[in-house]
């Protein structure tokens, strides 16, 4: 059993028998689960080695553009030649991306010839054009004139040359059918030029198949799944500004406008909070209307420049985008009933919050110190992330197919080296962006972590001084609070952070599992295998929910007492449990309004991120992104961190103090050290009946 707090957390006698403040706050503590931190530095040293590894192998234009016969990066200015203008993967002989997609064929379009150009060849209307291979060899043309020739120096070919296109083996072939840029690959259309094909016959050009495989070949190859997750990637690096803007400088400013309003205007902000909430939510919704074509004309185009209007390319981007614009559909009309059921209900725990923030009005600015300190975190981060991703190996495929094709440099045709080059990706690289996706969630939940503590503490030091302390937090006990955390408890908080972590990575793989299962069909078919399966999913969800309920608690026992994180956890939780009635429905509630203000924050981001990039910047040229999907989902979830990073000195400030109360009421009869606005609103006996009814 724990003895009384009050006695110690208040004050306690010295040698000298004089009386002094803070107790337990300042006195007699030693370091705490020094093993985890131990583990924890380890950890992070792991991770320095392993973003070390990205950044000697990855190369982010990987992920936007395509390889070239001879294994190098479209728009890379280190390759062989210099590539930085040459950003489209174009593949030269047809009748190669024909055969790659009749289906028995052992043919790959991997292998098939493909050569990096500046923009898509189209057909002549009058005449035959043609696309040559890299000039080299006895075609003394630079990569510069060859560019201004649009790509055809047929004319400088020998005759033995000549004959070689004619068989399409090269070093020049024909542009036979139109090609769009999607996604800096041109993809062909299954339209064949008339006119270029009537030329190519009279020269005595071999058969060229005209078919729509040769559609759906390149059209696969882009939708493929590595293809699609690859854009998504380069979609966080090319909108990085985006990132910084409504990813953390918007939602810090929100937050304090946030605080400093439900501060001002306790009894409008509920109903501000749920009705800007709802505006929000219709918004963000309404945007995804827009980008796949529901309301309006502006859906999103795979297609990059200017085009025939006509031509329309599908993508596994709108699918994404179409299927999470339901979801939000739902989410919206849930979020807007519920909202409203309890809006009543919430001011009666906002009262509570504002006093919590008129009383600590100093802590509002820290959030500011641990939210930079994250914000390089994550860029950091995210930069390892786009390495880790394109970090596989460059290597020539193994294959067996007869491609015969004209070397320039040995001036003959060469059959046994006409494999392409693909991206390699070996286990160990994906064992170790799994290992950075954990390492920046457990990071993240640090950080949070320390915040709280750091509050909790400096919140714990005016309620137990109160009778003899200045009603104001003075600034100078946040960093003591920091200085208590640095020296004693850091092995705690990594302690709770790694115990969330790793339950939230367990309901991923397991959520992960479940989603391949109903793909595959092996969900259980009986109803009482129905019920085992969707009770599983709720007990994940109550189990993560109990165990961050159960941390934030065990901060403050922490920064009060300086226990370890299972001794502090015990001390909250029986505190709590034998005063469920008292504190159950204030911080329930008053979660409520803070949930709902983080989430006006995050949503603000995003929408606002929605905003940006639907600018022209972002919808053309280079920069032009895939989706706007994930760059929106990053916003939301920075804006979230940020918001909780904020949201925090009110969270922290309710627990430390309602705690704190319990405590104080459960050893004296009343509570002797409690402010008097919180005595007000917790002892006011009408305040109390709505609390335990």
């Amino acid at each position: 059993m724990r003895g009384p707090l009050g006695a110690v957390i208040g004050r306690y006698p010295s040698s000298d028998g004089s009386t002094h403040l803070g107790g337990i706050i300042k006195h007699n503590r030693k370091c705490r689960d020094i093993t985890v931190l131990v583990i924890f530095i380890a950890f992070w040293i792991a991770m320095i080695v392993n973003s070390s590894f990205a950044f000697n192998r990855g190369n982010p234009l990987r992920l936007t553009y395509g390889l070239d016969y001879k294994g190098n990066v479209c728009g890379q200015k280190h390759a062989a030649q210099d590539l930085r203008e040459l950003e489209l993967k174009y593949w030269l002989n047809p009748n190669q991306v024909y055969q790659s997609g009749l289906k028995d064929s052992q043919f790959k379009l991997s292998n098939a010839r493909s050569i990096c150009l500046l923009d898509c060849p189209i057909p002549s209307e009058d005449s035959l054009t043609w696309v040559c291979d890299y000039p080299e060899g006895d075609i003394r043309v630079s990569l510069n004139d060859w560019i201004d020739m649009n790509y055809d120096y047929f004319e400088f070919l020998t005759p033995e040359m000549r004959n070689s296109s004619l068989q399409l083996q090269g070093p020049c072939y024909p542009v036979i059918f139109p090609s769009v840029n999607v996604y800096w690959s041109c993809q062909f259309i299954a339209r064949a030029s008339n006119v270029s094909l009537k030329h190519w016959q009279q020269m005595g050009g071999v058969n060229i198949k005209e078919d729509i495989v040769i559609d759906k070949s390149i059209h696969e190859y882009i939708n493929s799944q590595s293809a699609v997750l690859k854009r998504y990637m380069a979609d966080i690096g090319k909108s990085w500004p985006v990132l910084i803007v409504c990813g953390g400088i918007l939602p810090l400013f929100l937050s304090v406008i946030w605080l400093l309003m439900i501060r001002h205007f306790v009894a409008a902000m509920p109903w501000v909070t749920v009705v800007l909430f709802n505006v929000l939510m219709i918004s963000i919704t309404m945007l995804f209307y827009l980008k796949v074509g529901w309301i309006g004309n502006d859906v999103i185009s795979p297609i990059i420049g200017e085009h025939d209007p006509y031509i329309h390319v599908y993508v596994r981007e709108l699918t994404h985008l179409r299927v999470f614009t339901v979801l939000m559909s739902f989410i919206m009309l849930v979020a807007i009933l519920t909202s409203i059921a309890i809006v009543r209900r919430i001011l009666m725990a906002t009262s509570v919050a504002a006093k919590v923030i008129g009383e600590v009005q100093a802590l509002i600015i820290f959030p500011i110190i641990p939210c930079g300190i994250l914000a390089i975190f994550y860029i950091f981060w995210i930069s390892a992330a786009l390495h880790l991703f394109s970090s596989g190996e460059v290597v020539q495929n193994n294959c067996n197919s007869n491609c015969c094709t004209y070397d320039l440099i040995e001036k003959k045709v060469i059959c046994d080296r006409c494999c392409g080059y693909s991206i390699h990706y070996t286990p160990h690289i994906g064992a170790a962006i799994l290992f950075h996706l954990f390492g920046g969630y457990w990071a993240t939940q640090f950080f949070i972590g320390c915040l709280s503590t750091v509050i909790a503490g400096s919140v714990a030091s005016y309620y137990w001084a109160h009778g003899e302390a200045s009603p104001e937090i003075p600034f100078l006990s946040v960093f003591a609070s920091m200085k208590r955390l640095m020296l004693y408890s850091l092995g705690s908080v990594a302690l709770g952070s790694l115990i969330v972590s790793f339950v939230e990575s367990i309901r991923f793989l397991l959520e992960s599992i479940r989603r391949k299962l109903k793909v595959s069909g092996d969900v259980p078919d009986s109803w009482i295998g129905k019920a085992a399966y969707r009770s599983s999913q709720c007990f994940q969800r109550c189990i993560g929910w109990t165990l961050k309920s159960v941390n934030r608690n065990a901060y403050v026992m922490i920064a009060i007492t300086g226990k370890s994180f299972f001794k502090a956890s015990a001390v909250a939780t029986e505190l709590i449990m034998s005063n469920i009635l008292r504190i159950g429905r204030v911080n329930v509630i008053g979660d409520v309004i803070l949930f709902l203000g983080k989430l006006c924050v995050s949503l603000s981001s995003a929408v606002f991120g929605f905003l940006m990039l639907d600018t022209h910047k972002y919808r053309s040229a280079h920069n032009k992104i895939s989706s706007p999907l994930f760059p929106v989902v990053v916003c939301w979830g920075l804006g979230y961190v940020v918001a909780t990073l904020f949201f925090a000195v009110v969270e922290m400030s309710i627990d430390t103090i309602i705690l704190s109360f319990c405590q104080d009421s459960e050893e004296h009869g009343t509570a002797q050290y409690a402010p008097p606005l919180l005595i007000q609103t917790l002892e006011d006996q009408n305040e109390t009946q709505r609390l335990t009814q």
